[in-house]
């Protein structure tokens, strides 16, 4: 969330900044809202500093053994416009926080023109993509191949959009995982946190999913008035945990990471990416989240993006770095790299993380504030990445591992956790 007084600065030009990501900010309505609110403010000041005056008024007279009744009724008729003020004052913070809860995060200026995955501009690519002698299969043909996918039940237990991964996809899944997570708490210095996946509507709106994108998300509750949503990302719960906090500034930075499901309605995504593992309604992922002092959020990012980018490199998988588009960023994010992993089958990079920086955008939203030990006072950036998902991953495993013998050799790196380095055409392993 915005402070409006930058919105309303003319150096912010934030309406054509954010013009640039699509997004037209109604400037009047935000010039009005703050004048609405800084006038009831001062005119609720003013009444409660003459309620103070007439109160030691009415005392001095009643001690003059005066008539206090015209002072009683004027301190009524104050006490009234008191209240009636402290009322209009919060309708309008109300409103205004609404508003400024709808407006998105203002792009970088070093972020491309465009508005879609198009525009985004290559930044560098590791590995060589796959080049095979053979038809390389997608990952649902080997999957079915091996006995490792079971999209037909999963569709029965669930509806589409779901996966039964049974044996040594499962397998693979876990190791993955426990792969990921050594590297980042190991390696890269997070602290690991086992995260709630059922979060408030506070929590949502604190990390921006919430008001806009409620369509996006799955919804539950416990009983009549516990209103819950299933997080889309540990990104939600992570950034959270500090809501309504204020961090030492000296602390900073501060890593976090957790493996979790997570759930997407995908609504707007209707007939794309229909078949495997790529759009799913539950998939499970590591996710990164970094809490640093602002004038830092741009070299955090950097550092975020290389712990995202070891994970490919330590997996042996080709993939490339893009800078996305002002057009095509999340609500939160003020500059966003995509990496994106060769998928052979489709003979292009397909998206496999994302890593944002969000500035203090999140925190104004969720009331995380730091201190330093001077006193001053402020608000933290904080920056997000996936570190990666799971099944995106095992995507690109299988498919980038394929031979021409039907086999899959897997990644040096998962041996340790599995026990074999690669599935034979018949499914078994060794």
């Amino acid at each position: 969330m915005h402070d409006p007084r930058v919105l309303l600065d003319p150096a912010t030009d934030a309406v054509s900044k954010l013009a640039r990501r699509g997004y037209q900010l109604d400037l009047g309505r935000l010039e009005k809202l703050v004048s609405q609110r800084n006038a009831v403010i001062a005119e609720t000041d003013a009444a409660r500093g003459e309620s103070n005056r007439i109160a030691k008024e009415v005392q001095a007279t009643a001690k003059a053994r005066a008539d206090t009744t015209q002072l009683v009724e004027r301190a009524r008729a104050l006490k009234g416009q008191i209240a009636e003020g402290e009322e209009r004052h919060r309708q309008v913070e109300d409103e205004l926080r609404d508003f400024l809860l709808g407006v998105p995060n203002i792009p970088e200026d070093r972020c491309p023109d465009g508005d879609s995955d198009e525009f985004a501009v290559e930044v560098r690519t590791w590995g060589t993509p796959s080049v095979f002698d053979f038809d390389p299969q997608d990952h649902v043909d080997l999957g079915e191949r091996f006995g490792i996918f079971d999209f037909g039940r999963a569709t029965k237990l669930s509806g589409p959009r779901f996966a039964v991964i049974r044996g040594v996809g499962a397998q693979l899944e876990r190791a993955i995982a426990q792969l990921l997570l050594n590297l980042h708490t190991q390696r890269h210095g997070y602290t690991e946190f086992s995260l709630p996946a059922l979060v408030t509507r506070t929590t949502m709106t604190g990390t921006g999913q919430l008001p806009k994108f409620e369509q996006d998300l799955f919804k539950t509750g416990i009983g009549d008035d516990r209103e819950l949503f299933l997080t889309p990302t540990a990104e939600v719960p992570l950034t959270n945990l500090h809501a309504g906090e204020t961090l030492s500034a000296e602390a900073l930075p501060l890593a976090y990471t957790a493996w979790t499901p997570c759930f997407r309605s995908e609504a707007g995504s209707y007939g794309r990416d229909t078949r495997g593992l790529i759009r799913q309604h539950q998939f499970s992922k590591v996710e990164m989240v970094r809490f640093c002092d602002p004038e830092r959020s741009s070299d955090e990012l950097e550092v975020m993006l290389g712990h995202a980018e070891a994970c490919l490199r330590e997996l042996g998988l080709a993939y490339r770095v893009v800078a996305l588009a002002a057009g095509d960023l999340g609500f939160s994010a003020r500059f966003t790299y995509d990496i994106e992993v060769w998928i052979p089958s489709q003979q292009r990079y397909r998206e496999i993380s994302s890593c944002s920086d969000c500035s203090t955008f999140q925190a104004r939203r969720a009331t995380i504030r730091m201190k330093a030990k001077d006193g001053k006072r402020g608000f933290p950036a904080t920056l997000n990445g996936s570190g990666l998902p799971i099944g995106r991953t095992l995507v690109a495993i299988l498919e980038q591992g394929q031979q021409a013998d039907g086999s899959v050799v897997l990644p040096a790196a998962l041996a340790p956790f599995l026990g074999y380095s690669k599935i034979n055409p018949d499914g078994t392993t060794s």
